[in-house]
């Protein structure tokens, strides 16, 4: 088999259709996570503790002595604190998606499997069978 004819298979399984399908919506999803974050979740709770904004948080590093008229060194905090929360939020979110997926499918499992033709066939034979003096 060629390169171009294992190349093409592998495309046309679908496995990777479905797998660009989930990284452009999980990007999409992500987009809407961090609207969230940022302008629904963390004013409230800014507002609760007293006006603080997350995303303004930040810790400033004294100038470096031996490279005075460089730009300080900023730790921000706060932005680290929003992308915990989103992140809390997606697994959230992915934890529920797949306890769904895992009770469908235990609900398919648990379901009793329709008789095979040759089950039914063999039914249909008994039943005459019985029939008979």
């Amino acid at each position: 088999m060629s390169l171009g004819s294992e190349f093409k298979e592998f495309i046309a399984r679908g496995n990777v259709v479905d797998l660009a399908v989930g990284v452009i919506i999980g990007g999409a999803f992500g987009k809407i996570v961090t609207s969230l974050v940022d302008q629904i979740v963390m004013p409230p709770i800014g507002w609760l503790i007293g006006g603080v904004d997350f995303a303004a948080l930040k810790y400033t590093l004294p100038v470096n002595p031996t490279n005075p008229t460089g730009d300080p060194a900023v730790i921000e905090y706060g932005a680290f604190i929003n992308t915990c929360i989103q992140f809390l939020i997606v697994a959230f979110v992915i934890f529920m998606m797949v306890k769904v997926v895992n009770k469908l499918r235990r609900t398919q499992e648990e379901a009793p499997a329709a008789p095979s033709a040759t089950e039914a066939l063999l039914a249909e034979i008994r039943d005459e069978l019985k029939k008979r003096p």
